[in-house]
């Protein structure tokens, strides 16, 4: 079910310095770039380690660490990393999913709207913040509500770009439920956006994936209008 090769079918960038690519958006893989080592360490190690090199970023910064104030910021930023934020990397965290038989017959669209998400650009490590409306079609199998909500939070919970996220969340329901008709809305503003570079507050990025019978026109349609804020 995985989807390979790159967005928007461009080969990777190549022999780029991060001053030609600048605030550029730069195609990747839709699997989250990851170490064949990432999770041989444990979260404490990791933990430790990130306090003491975020407490060396502030002190070169010129902040003064013995402030009642800030004494405590290396080791919170720390946590909200690994245990918070930055979660959803470690597959350990997925949600556990259970299903169940379509007892009621429903073979209409089930529309989960309005999940709030947070998300953190992974090229600035500033947040996404914006509202994911999913739906699918059973093919025989449902899952609790709560644990569509889920599966979108974990995906989010890693540094990302929109489309990637938007993929991700569409594939692993499409897997999930052993169905291709899966569609997944992302509308969201980009702090890397709003609060640096051109420093727009009002533009929102939305991405999209249609899948199985959510290509059709008219089932695409109905989905469109049940996301429309009332």
């Amino acid at each position: 079910m995985k989807q390979k090769g790159t967005l928007l079918n461009t080969q990777l960038i190549k022999d780029l310095t991060i001053e030609e690519i600048g605030d550029d958006h730069v195609p990747g893989s839709y699997e989250t770039p990851l170490r064949s080592d990432a999770f041989e360490m444990s979260d404490e190690v990791k933990m430790q380690l990130i306090e003491n090199h975020f407490r060396e970023i502030m002190t070169i910064m010129g902040m003064d660490l013995n402030d009642d104030s800030l004494k405590g910021t290396p080791k919170r930023v720390a946590k909200m990393f690994i245990k918070e934020v930055f979660s959803g990397l470690n597959p350990e965290n997925r949600p556990k999913i259970k299903l169940f038989d379509n007892k009621f017959k429903y073979n209409e669209m089930l529309v989960e709207k309005d999940i709030t998400f947070y998300s953190y650009c992974e090229h600035h490590f500033v947040p996404i913040i914006g509202k994911a409306h999913v739906a699918y079609i059973s093919s025989g199998k449902v899952i609790g509500l709560s644990k569509i909500n889920r599966i979108v939070q974990y995906y989010s919970k890693r540094p990302q770009v929109q489309e990637r996220l938007t993929v991700q969340i569409a594939n692993d329901l499409k897997e999930t439920l052993e169905t291709e008709d899966i569609a997944v809305i992302m509308d969201a503003s980009h702090l890397c956006v709003a609060s640096r570079g051109v420093s727009d507050t009002s533009s929102r990025t939305v991405t999209a994936h249609y899948s199985g019978k959510f290509k059709e026109e008219a089932i695409k349609a109905e989905f469109l209008n049940h996301t429309k804020q009332a």
